[in-house]
């Protein structure tokens, strides 16, 4: 009988895992929101990439012995966690205050925001960032533009506007970031092939 009781208080403890790792994570957002926003856009940028190499890969149906390439996961996590989670934050709080949820249509306005301003200039700042960070020049910057930042920007539109309507009329204000960096996952992915 001990047995049982013991294989019960184990599957307990191992349901309530998940409650403590998202009871820390919220308290972590309390007292640190943009850190915390930070880490975990730096965490799932690396993730989303990591994936990416994974999905080649396999596509390529390529054998074990080719090994991935780390610094692209090292370069997702510093543009995640420098520009992904605290531009992010501040982006989300920018539009709460300046279009206030009383506004008529506030979730189509905010969307617009999101879409037309927000879209294209984080776009933009990805090419020039992780084009700095391989160390490339200028001119393979403005060559990597030329080629990749309308086709990535039309995609962004088709992708990008069902979630950002969901996450700026359904997300709680502080997931959101959070919501953000989990549909980025599978968009990272995207960006990361747009460089083969």
């Amino acid at each position: 009988m001990a047995p049982a009781a013991s294989m019960l208080r184990a599957e307990a403890g191992l349901g309530a895992l998940p409650r403590r790792a998202l009871a820390q994570y919220l308290r972590l957002l309390r007292l640190y929101p943009v850190l915390t926003k930070a880490a975990t856009s730096g965490i799932l940028s690396a993730l989303g990439n990591f994936l990416a190499q994974m999905i080649e890969k396999r596509r390529k149906k390529e054998n074990g012995s080719q090994k991935l390439d780390v610094s692209g996961p090292l370069r997702y996590a510093i543009y995640g966690f420098l520009f992904t989670g605290p531009l992010s934050h501040y982006f989300y709080l920018f539009l709460e205050r300046w279009v206030p949820p009383e506004v008529p249509l506030a979730g189509v306005l905010k969307l617009l925001l999101d879409r037309v301003l927000f879209a294209p200039a984080f776009l933009l700042l990805f090419f020039v960032v992780m084009n700095f960070l391989e160390g490339r020049d200028a001119a393979a910057l403005a060559a990597r533009v030329r080629s990749g930042f309308w086709p990535a920007l039309q995609m962004n539109w088709r992708v990008w506007t069902p979630v950002q309507f969901i996450n700026v009329n359904y997300v709680p204000l502080q997931f959101r970031v959070l919501f953000a960096n989990l549909v980025a996952l599978f968009w990272y992915a995207y960006l990361a092939s747009l460089g083969k």
